[in-house]
């Protein structure tokens, strides 16, 4: 655990980490925007 946040490769992963998750969470955002700006168009 000290690695972690201790040597660059560590901070790196941490970085890496925050940033996938930032990631998933705009995306999941958007695609669930755009389906329900899609949706009464498919009705």
């Amino acid at each position: 655990m000290i690695d972690l946040f201790s040597t660059d490769y560590g901070l790196m992963s941490i970085s890496v980490i925050f940033i996938v998750l930032i990631m998933a969470v705009y995306f999941t955002m958007l695609f669930l925007n755009k389906i329900k700006l899609d949706a009464p168009k498919s009705k």
